[in-house]
């Protein structure tokens, strides 16, 4: 039933689905066991149903969910066929695969080597190509001039000094009409963080304050890791995830005000992401407008999706 749902309210485009490759399922499984499902994502730290969720989430969900939401809306802005694409955080390749199932022209780049080598053997497995590299996403210029920047769920894992660094890079090696897309970034402004800590205002904290805070956290596996405030661990801590906003766009680009935003993942579905928000979210995303109301809406959902046009 959720399926049938899912696919009456979220169709694939038919002109998208004709491209899409269904890849050799158990060649990027055994990618990821090999590669990415080290350490404390080993089976044996955890059980057997929570391991094989997460490899099946891994392995399948990422692809099909960017395929049904992200592909099209990107594609709404501009067509992604022939596109020169630089992903900032590809991780182990499943957004890379939906890109380059589109036309277009990938550079992926991620700070993990292991994922790097998944995300190769998934555009592998699914007959599309893509340029890897295993680097950080603060120094972009080296890749040299692109239409589209994203970052993938990855700008909220950076520091402060690297998403400044990073968004004016990004900027300088777009066009004129190049766009920037920020994607699956929790938003600092909103009152629960559902993404690290799963606690109401921990986005607000201070990152001391928050770090000391996090023992009372309902995560597991995140909730006894901090205690000594040193300089290592607060940066391991800040990289786990802490939100963004149009502060940092403001800061490294221009007044948000200033900005084209073209559209948000929200924005383009319209009723269909509202549909089963809780009235608490609509009422508290319309509290955030007003408070700025010549910024576009993106900026005060729960997650940042949003693509930002130079001009």
């Amino acid at each position: 039933m959720k399926a049938l749902l899912r696919e009456l309210l979220y169709p694939i485009p038919s002109d998208l689905r004709r491209r899409h490759t269904q890849g050799d399922t158990e060649r990027v499984r055994a990618a990821l066991v090999d590669h990415y499902f080290q350490g404390w994502r080993s089976k044996d730290s955890t059980t057997d149903a929570t391991y094989q969720r997460d490899l099946d989430k891994t392995l399948c969900s990422r692809l099909a969910a960017d395929r049904r939401f992200v592909i099209p809306w990107l594609n709404s802005a501009r067509p992604l066929d022939g596109l020169r694409v630089l992903e900032i955080g590809c991780g182990t390749g499943p957004s890379t695969v939906a890109l380059a199932e589109q036309g277009a022209v990938v550079t992926g780049i991620d700070v993990d080597p292991a994922t790097v080598a998944v995300a190769r053997e998934r555009c592998a497995a699914h007959n599309v190509s893509a340029t890897m590299h295993v680097a950080n996403g603060e120094w972009v210029k080296e890749y040299g001039e692109h239409d589209l920047v994203i970052y993938y769920a990855t700008f909220e894992h950076m520091t402060i000094d690297e998403r400044l660094k990073s968004l004016a890079e990004s900027r300088s090696i777009l066009p004129r009409g190049g766009m920037l897309a920020i994607v699956e970034t929790p938003d600092r402004l909103w009152f629960f963080d559902e993404h690290t800590s799963q606690l109401p205002f921990f986005h607000w904290l201070p990152d001391d304050l928050a770090f000391r805070y996090s023992r009372y956290s309902p995560r597991v596996a995140f909730n006894d890791l901090y205690r000594d405030l040193t300089s290592d661990a607060l940066e391991h801590f800040l990289r786990r995830g802490r939100g963004a906003s149009y502060h940092e766009f403001e800061i490294a680009i221009a007044p948000a005000a200033e900005l084209q935003v073209v559209s948000s993942l929200v924005g383009y579905f319209g009723w269909r992401k509202t549909l089963r928000q809780p009235r608490v979210a609509l009422r508290f995303k319309k509290f955030l407008h007003e408070s700025r109301p010549d910024l576009h809406e993106g900026w005060f959902e729960k997650d940042l999706d949003l693509i930002v046009r130079k001009t």
